[in-house]
């Protein structure tokens, strides 16, 4: 994005010689009127580290340093005898096709395609890569619980189908392998750098790590995470943790510096440690696809059977981009880290149930986060159009709906960023589910920057979130209100706020920084 330049205007007056009229002078070229929060400036002068801002920068692939790679084809699904544009079913050689193929991209030509069963993204460099959203479709005639049934039940005890939350048939899935690796010995505050640790011998400058807390059993950390404005979160039960996953830059000693600043406290109850941080499946993805579903009537919440597309499990700096969902229960399942979805359109021909509603889950942002959710087109409207839960750092960008709903759906989702998204009618927006006592929807420090709708949006309630959530340039019918320890809501009209996405101005500032 380019900066904005503050200088006047030079003004220009010419005068004929003497018995002429003077020149008429020319127009003055008006200077933007631009406006920048108070928490940020106008290229983060006024921004503090471990304030009430945090630091969005990471989100999605390689942190946002490194563009997602275009593979060279390595094999394509009709060597394995797939066909298209016929009533064959071509699960087995898709199948084929990616358990045989090393890394780089599995291409699918031209065609309409049937599969009946999962197809499994399990090394690292695999892609699946359509010829293109109009040209290449995967049609699913079943639903997932009718090919490997997953029965569950809400926190409510409703019976249903986990996949009403849950699953995808193009499954991205890895491990971890996070393991303890040294206890963390002194406390830290959200926002610094250093770390001291009991055994540095078992930790290396380069690594990648996994810094973690867990809750007590009396739920301090989960209050921690609400900014200790957690309502009733008594069925959480001490099972909150939450972490970050950050580069070793230097070892001095038991004292071990970070790439990145903590976005947590580190507390002795909270039994902080460093862990392990070696995924398996690592710069995979799914790209240039349409996934098809019967189009059969939506019967309503908590009916889904599993028509979901795609679901990422325990990998990293993985994506899903440029794809079409037709008729879906729900859209893509993000888990992991570090995850990119983009350039995504969702619309369906089902018959709506009686809220109008065509799906569940438009997006499920969930484990430790940091995903980048970013260029999208909701065309119909799901009970839950984007959701996050358990998770933090994740940034949703540049997107539009009809009537787009932000739903955090409880167990702490904090440090989260929505920025530069029309949510067109904009007459549901704060719309948010999630079993009961499990906290407020969101958590500490969700940001709203820069949000457009047909009128004015209504003010979320206090279970909404804490007092910690940000609004800036966001229409709520109010004038500015600036409370450092209470609500902050920044009045400002969205056509002069600069910058306009703020995802995209902290990521620029951090490379520049980088650079000198």
């Amino acid at each position: 994005m380019m900066r904005p330049t503050f200088c006047a205007p030079l003004l220009l007056s010419l005068t004929l010689l003497s018995g002429c009229q003077a020149a008429p002078k020319v127009p003055e070229t008006p200077e933007p009127a631009y406006k920048f929060s108070k928490l940020w400036g106008s290229h983060g002068d006024v921004w503090i580290q471990g304030g009430r801002l945090p630091d969005f920068s990471y989100a999605g692939y390689r942190n946002g340093e490194t563009p997602i790679p275009d593979y060279p084809v390595v094999a394509t699904v009709t060597d394995f005898g797939a066909k298209g544009d016929d009533d064959v079913d071509d699960t087995a050689a898709f199948q084929a096709a990616l358990a045989k193929s090393g890394p780089g991209a599995v291409l699918v030509p031209p065609g309409r395609y049937i599969i009946s069963g999962l197809l499994r993204i399990n090394k690292p460099g695999v892609v699946l890569r359509g010829s293109g959203t109009e040209r290449t479709t995967l049609f699913f005639p079943k639903p997932l619980d009718d090919l490997e049934p997953n029965t569950g039940a809400t926190t409510g005890g409703r019976p249903t189908s986990n996949y009403s939350w849950s699953g995808g048939f193009v499954r991205l899935q890895g491990d971890f392998k996070s393991a303890p690796l040294t206890p963390i010995t002194s406390p830290a505050v959200r926002g610094e750098r250093i770390i001291v640790v009991e055994k540095p011998a078992a930790l290396k400058v380069g690594q990648s790590i996994e810094v973690r807390v867990t809750d007590t059993p009396e739920n301090t950390l989960a209050s921690y995470l609400y900014s200790d404005d957690a309502g009733d979160m008594s069925q959480l039960k001490g099972t909150t943790f939450t972490s970050i996953i950050t580069k070793i830059t230097r070892i001095d000693g038991d004292r071990v510096e970070l790439q990145r600043a903590l976005r947590f406290d580190l507390r002795p109850e909270w039994k902080p440690e460093v862990r392990a941080f070696e995924p398996t499946v690592r710069d995979s993805g799914v790209e240039d696809l349409a996934f098809e579903f019967p189009n059969v009537p939506y019967e309503g919440h908590f009916t889904e059977k599993g028509f979901n597309p795609v679901a990422f499990g325990n990998v990293a700096d993985c994506w899903a981009r440029r794809l079409k969902f037709i008729n879906p229960d729900s859209g893509p399942m993000v888990g992991g880290v570090f995850n990119t979805v983009s350039d995504v359109v969702f619309e369906s021909q089902r018959a709506p149930d009686s809220g109008g509603n065509q799906g569940h889950h438009g997006i499920y942002l969930q484990n430790i986060g940091d995903h980048l959710f970013t260029r999208f087109d909701f065309r119909m409207k799901f009970v839950h159009d984007i959701t996050s839960s358990k998770c933090a750092g994740a940034v949703i960008s540049e997107g539009k709906g009809v009537d787009l709903c932000f739903d955090f759906h409880k167990r702490a989702p904090y440090d989260i960023l929505i920025t530069q998204v029309d949510l067109g009618r904009g007459t549901r927006p704060w719309k948010s589910g999630g079993g009961a006592a499990l906290g407020k929807h969101g958590g500490a420090r969700i940001t709203f920057w820069n949000l457009q709708a047909a009128g004015t949006l209504p003010e979320p309630t206090k279970e909404y979130g804490p007092w910690s959530m940000n609004f800036v340039a966001v229409d709520l019918g109010r004038p500015s209100r600036l409370d450092a320890l209470g609500l902050w809501r920044e009045a400002i009209p969205k056509d002069v706020l600069y910058p306009q996405n703020l995802h995209d101005a902290q990521l620029a500032r951090r490379v520049e920084d980088a650079k000198r």
